[in-house]
């Protein structure tokens, strides 16, 4: 999935070390390691996390500079990974889930990630606490006055060119650009130094899943915690550079220490719930002999007409009540179909099978929408963040996604058009069960006190301890 940012990218001699070799630390290690930071990440004021491709190969996309990474297989003349699904499906991994509910309970401050696959954004993390030093392959921006637009399909560009579309505020109207580095490309001044600000305030900078070699300074912002008395712990398969620097190094996956990390700490990793939104945009004209309406009915992206819409296959509508009118599927974007009707028709429904493209939990969704040639200007308010909650509990009770709602209503009389926007949950991903942290165990600040009744967490020093006994031993 990687491989399309992969061809965007400017060609370069020299990518860097590839093909570094692996290492596993043996599991009664590994246990005790992850018990050992657990631990700190308990003691920890101000917790910052530094990631890396390593915390996405789990969700299917391939690293770079791996034994079996892009790169590393480019220069050996292998033949490339293949997607196992579209970029723009990917569902964000444990770890990013773990994240999102460690930043709710206070514990996390911030985290600063050098991927472009834009999953900690879709896992739900706040976009005030994290920095893309590299962008987001799902993220344009309006250079003009800033606003940020996420998508749901990868963004044509990198190298901060101008994209098909413009920024939306009308007193702007700027031509967006992509937000992902080329090779030689600055890093983003804004990103940076929100990075910077908390790696000086860290009293534990953990890294998961990255060399962190490779661009300056991004590569050095985990030794900024150094300074002020803070600690480095280094999750990585590979040895890295900054090893030497780190309290602890931990040799093993990241999805299965962060698990044992979360466990030791009695919370729960959510699961991941994906929705998608989409438009249902009905236009209507009269003919010249003012006897008919004309009508479109399209199915369109929420982020403009000639925006793809990359979940949908296909349409097939139907006219239940209305036999005369002739049904069609439709297979290409985009869907839009066209009909006439006798102007003063009664009101009636039209059947939507929107079927979806393999990656989506649910295989199709049925809706019926009404057609009904006297438009209101009356657009009823809509609870978002209430219908995405209601949606995201339905989902967890039915694994096979599917559950809409109406987000939001727009209507215009001349010209004629009624725009119905639908939330529908298409995918679900749940991770292991560990306990969930009781209520007052959150203090009012937002900071977590865990008990530690039922936790085998010895400390660092015990930790060290078993290990220089078993060293002996040896």
């Amino acid at each position: 999935m990687s491989l399309g940012y992969a061809e965007k990218l400017s060609y370069i001699e020299d990518v860097g070390k590839v093909g570094m070799a692996e290492f596993f630390d043996p599991s009664h290690i590994l246990q005790e390691k992850t018990e050992q930071l657990a631990f700190m990440i308990r003691k920890s004021k101000h917790l910052v996390v530094f990631t890396g491709a390593g915390i996405s190969t789990s969700c299917g996309i391939p690293d770079f500079r791996g034994p079996k990474g892009i790169w590393t297989l480019q220069r050996e003349g292998k033949v490339l990974p293949k997607a196992t699904l579209p970029f723009n499906r990917a569902m964000p991994g444990m770890t990013h889930m773990a994240l999102v509910e460690l930043e709710k309970a206070g514990i996390l401050k911030f985290v600063i990630s050098q991927n472009v696959d834009g999953l900690h954004l879709r896992s739900g993390l706040l976009r005030e606490k994290l920095a893309e030093l590299h962008g987001n392959s799902f993220l344009e921006i309006c250079p003009a006055c800033g606003v940020e637009y996420i998508r749901d399909f990868e963004v044509e560009t990198i190298g901060l060119k101008e994209t098909p579309r413009r920024c939306s505020v009308v007193s702007c109207n700027a031509r967006l650009r992509d937000t992902v580095l080329d090779w030689e490309d600055a890093l983003p001044p804004k990103e940076m130094n929100a990075a910077e600000k908390h790696c000086r305030m860290a009293d534990l900078v953990l890294c998961l899943g990255t060399r962190q070699t490779q661009i300056r300074p991004a590569c050095n912002l985990p030794l900024k915690c150094l300074r002020g008395g803070g600690k480095i712990v280094i999750v990585n398969l590979q040895k890295t550079p900054k090893d030497k620097k780190a309290s602890l190094v931990i040799r093993g996956l990241v999805d299965k220490v962060i698990a044992g990390v979360m466990n030791n700490l009695s919370f729960r990793i959510p699961p991941f719930v994906r929705i998608d939104l989409f438009q249902i945009v009905l236009t209507q004209t009269l003919s010249s002999d003012r006897r008919y309406m004309n009508w479109n009915l399209g199915i369109a992206s929420v982020h403009g007409h000639r925006a793809p819409l990359p979940f949908v296959k296909c349409v097939e509508v139907a006219f239940t009540e209305r036999k005369e009118l002739k049904g069609a599927i439709l297979e290409k974007q985009p869907f839009i179909l066209k009909r006439r009707s006798v102007r003063n028709v009664e009101p009636f429904q039209v059947v939507l099978k929107i079927n979806f493209i393999d990656g989506c939990a649910c295989r199709y969704v049925q809706i019926n929408i009404p057609v009904n040639f006297k438009i209101s200007r009356k657009c009823p308010q809509y609870d978002k963040e209430g219908i995405f909650q209601k949606l995201r509990e339905a989902a967890a009770q039915d694994p096979q996604c599917g559950q809409h709602e109406i987000i939001e209503r727009r209507a215009n009389l001349s010209p004629k058009y009624d725009i119905t926007v639908y939330a529908i949950a298409t995918n679900i991903a749940f991770y292991n069960k560990t306990p969930k942290v009781s209520s007052e165990a959150i203090s009012s600040n937002g900071n977590t006190k865990l008990k530690t009744e039922n936790m085998n967490c010895d400390g660092p020093a015990t930790a060290d301890r078993q290990l220089k006994r078993r060293k002996r031993k040896k």
